[in-house]
């Protein structure tokens, strides 16, 4: 039996409930049909999750990658074009794989990572609530400020929700929640394992489903089919086979084909990195992932996607964080979701079109809680401004424009305060009496402490004995080393005496005697 089996069932299926309308939503944002979205979700499940370098990553259509994938069809000539894209992106992250690009995911700073995990909870919560009384003029998986299907933004959204909210909604989102946070209190303390083991999101649906079916009919209500999932098919294999959309190989000769598929593998290799990292943050066990292996299975998993006509495949943070929340283990929560999206548009496909959209923007909003607590931002406001700042900005950033536009913003500032920082603390000039003066190198100096040391260096005034203590061990930059150099011919002419200490170990030329 594999191990930590049930704890992954159970997150499986909550993962899945959160995936469906997601597939869903994207592919409807990208302007593409809906069964290459399902399609990506279930090859992200089984396929990416099976390879993936995380044990707790899930991947599928993203819906930062919306913009490019809808520019991209009209830029190639439809979707069956656009699917050899995707699967020449495959090929082209297979090759990063291959040449250790999972490196650059080393350099991403953990205020930003933090910064984006909260940014994605408040998302969340503020693109669901909406949906969650009844707005559903935007896709369940929209994340970006401006809405384009609708005109609208993040907040203007919120406050037209509050005034045209539906009953039947608001009603099954309250029941929803009751729910899900009685049985988060009351199934632990159940005797039968295997009932204590059932989804409290999964039982909010049952509910929803019950009510919105059987209840609202009871009181004369009704909850209208646009607040239900959608499937483009009515089900069976046949169907599902014929719908799906073939790639156009004669694609191959348009030039676009291939800055297309470059786009999608670099920007979507840097979403699963992000991604990858964000699991690694909130993974209870705190492992650590294999940046390599994650390019290599978005890779093959996109391959895949490309014939098989499916939208591109990142790994996602929204449904790895649900994944997490649920109390995913392994890798197997992320296979089963894709396997129970397979077996339910197969088999069961009338079955999901009787979920109302309320309870699961109810399960998101909860995902969404525990990703930005209010604990965590006192955390982050301890550990002092450069920690803080840029968490901040990068939380305000993503909120208003995009995830990888305001991780971009929040990078540049965490990388400001990190060369403040290292211009700081890297040397000291103490000056004692007025005749003499120490310049103490404490740490390894870069090109980026040059301005710092050229005031040092002009504040020596004539006069003066500089002695100058590099250490040992200390590295420094050709620059710094030049700087010196000039400094040190030049100072006669400044009547300032230098005296260079100098070690017989020292690992710069410069200070080894």
């Amino acid at each position: 039996m594999m191990p930590n089996v049930r704890s992954d069932l159970r997150a499986s299926v909550v993962v899945f409930l959160v995936a469906l309308p997601l597939c869903l939503g994207i592919a409807l944002a990208s302007k593409a049909p809906l069964v290459a979205g399902l399609v990506a979700g279930i090859v992200g499940g089984i396929v990416a999750s099976s390879l993936s370098g995380s044990r707790l990553s899930v991947s599928g259509p993203a819906a930062g990658l919306a913009v490019i994938v809808a520019n991209g069809i009209d830029q190639v000539g439809g979707f069956e074009a656009f699917t050899v894209a995707v699967f020449l992106s495959g090929l082209i992250q297979i090759v990063f794989s291959l040449m250790k690009a999972g490196v650059i995911g080393n350099f991403f700073p953990s205020s930003v990572i933090t910064g984006m995990l909260s940014a994605i909870g408040l998302l969340l919560i503020l693109k669901q609530i909406p949906h969650a009384v009844g707005l559903d003029s935007a896709f369940m998986g929209t994340f970006e400020f401006f809405q384009p299907e609708d005109g609208q933004n993040t907040f203007s959204e919120l406050m037209e929700a509050f005034e045209v909210f539906d009953l039947e909604c608001v009603i099954i989102a309250l029941v929803s929640f009751g729910v899900i946070l009685g049985w988060e209190r009351i199934g632990p303390k159940v005797k039968s394992v295997w009932i204590r083991s059932i989804p409290s999101a999964l039982l909010a649906v049952v509910a929803g489903v019950l009510l919105s079916r059987y209840g609202f009919h009871a009181l004369g209500m009704e909850l209208d089919i646009k607040h239900r999932v959608a499937l483009p098919f009515s089900g069976g294999v046949s169907e599902i086979l014929g719908g799906l959309i073939r790639p156009d190989w004669s694609a191959l000769g348009n030039a676009t084909i291939y800055v297309t598929a470059l786009t999608i593998a670099i920007v979507g290799s840097l979403e699963s990195l992000l991604s990858l990292d964000a699991a690694d943050k909130i993974d209870p066990k705190k492992r650590s992932s294999s940046k390599n292996r994650e390019l290599l299975a978005q890779g093959v998993s996109n391959t895949l996607a490309g014939l098989l006509g499916g939208l591109p495949v990142t790994a996602v943070i929204v449904r790895t964080s649900a994944n997490v929340s649920a109390g995913a283990e392994d890798r197997w929560s992320g296979i089963f979701h894709g396997i129970w999206l397979l077996l339910a548009i197969i088999l069961f496909p009338k079955v999901l079109t009787l979920i109302p959209l309320s309870v699961l923007a109810v399960v998101l909003i909860l995902v969404g809680y525990k990703l930005t607590k209010p604990e965590l931002y006192r955390k982050m406001y301890a550990n002092g401004p450069d920690q803080f700042v840029p968490f901040v900005i990068t939380i305000l950033a993503i909120l208003f424009t995009d995830l990888l536009k305001g991780v971009v913003v929040g990078m540049v500032i965490g990388f400001a305060f990190v060369i403040k920082r290292s211009q700081k603390k890297s040397m000291i000039l103490v000056k004692g009496d007025e005749s003499f003066s120490l310049l103490r190198f404490v740490k390894d100096v870069s090109f980026l402490n040059k301005h710092e040391l050229l005031l040092h260096l002009r504040s020596i005034e004539s006069g003066t004995t500089l002695e100058i203590d590099g250490g040992s061990e200390n590295h420094f930059d050709p620059d710094i080393v030049s700087v010196l150099e000039d400094f040190v011919q030049g100072a006669p002419g400044r009547g300032i005496q230098v005296n260079v200490r100098k070690t017989r170990g020292a690992v710069t030329p410069f200070f080894r005697g």
